[in-house]
């Protein structure tokens, strides 16, 4: 234990609470966590900003309209349904197409009813997936089609990219891969894969599984290192202008590659987890020390602030 407390140590690895009083609380003004908290205005504030977003079909606020979806769902054929204020991946039903009148296809092939959906629904607003319990508002929203280039890493389910931001900086990155262990969830607590990525480059550099590294995906015995992330400059430069639209210090940027409308931003968090650290086998320490050698890091422009977190990840974080 001793061992693996000095290799984490001397890797820089960032903690749970080193995390919260040296970088959250200082640098993330309170004013701007309703803004990331509620999925439907971080939405709002980044289409205002230009970031492009799955688009927005619908929202349910009250059990009165739960009980009347039908006029709402009457035109879709496939969308999401997921809680405001939800974490974790948890809340979210996927309906893939239309069966007949009443009822669509679900997630894995089962069918999925129109009740089915209000029951769904009714559960979010009552706070069953929301942060602290709160009452929350359902939303309904497009259906993300995976860019068929990463298929290579994930063959079912919606791979996402995380982008960490510090001071408008990047500073590492990961991409979470589904698996049927994880039900085609890209969460790495229910099983999907975590690969970190080179910021320079945008290749997979090593993998894990449950905190265990691995080469290949589970389900495909296909490689999921060394993989050229698509678009990786468009992806870097999306994530930095999120910084733009809500500032702050310090916060997660969740990026999905469609199919037809290329990177789109999922969400960010105020709070993101450090299990990116594990993925990259590297710590945030140094990377974040080398952004808080640099004078005034987020007052640059989009394109001066993504070169500079470019140039100290190709200068390995000023380490000696």
């Amino acid at each position: 234990m001793i061992k693996v407390y000095r290799e984490l140590k001397q890797r820089g690895v960032l903690g749970l609470n080193a995390r919260n009083a040296r970088y959250i609380m200082p640098r993330n003004p309170r004013r701007y966590y309703p803004l990331v908290d509620n999925k439907i205005l971080c939405k709002q504030r980044l289409v205002e900003n230009a970031v492009a977003v799955p688009e927005l079909l619908g929202e349910i606020a009250s059990q009165y309209h739960a009980g009347h979806l039908s006029k709402q769902l009457k035109d879709l054929e496939e969308f999401v349904v997921k809680p405001a204020s939800g974490s974790g991946g948890d809340g979210i039903m996927v309906v893939t197409g239309r069966f007949d009148e009443r009822t669509w296809h679900g997630s894995g092939g089962k069918l999925v009813s129109l009740g089915d959906i209000e029951y769904h629904v009714s559960g979010i607003l009552a706070g069953m997936y929301s942060l602290g319990g709160q009452v929350d508002t359902a939303m309904i929203e497009s259906l993300i089609h995976t860019d068929q280039r990463l298929r290579q890493l994930a063959p079912e389910g919606v791979p996402d990219i995380r982008v960490i931001i510090y001071r408008g900086i990047p500073v590492m990155a990961m991409t979470r891969l589904p698996t049927r262990r994880s039900s085609g969830k890209a969460n790495l607590h229910l099983g999907a894969i975590g690969a970190g990525i080179d910021l320079v480059t945008g290749q997979t550099l090593r993998a894990v599984l449950s905190a265990s590294q691995v080469d290949m995906h589970p389900d495909t015995r296909h490689s999921v290192v060394g993989f050229a992330m698509p678009e990786w400059e468009n992806l870097l430069t999306i994530a930095v202008r999120c910084y733009d639209a809500i500032p702050l210090g310090y916060m997660g940027i969740d990026l999905v590659i469609d199919q037809d409308r290329g990177p789109l931003v999922l969400e960010m968090n105020a709070r993101p987890g450090l299990a990116i650290q594990i993925a990259n086998n590297d710590g945030l320490k140094p990377r974040l020390a080398a952004v808080d050698r640099l004078q005034a890091p987020e007052s640059g422009s989009v394109e001066q602030r993504l070169e500079t977190g470019i140039s100290l990840a190709r200068d390995n974080w000023g380490r000696t």
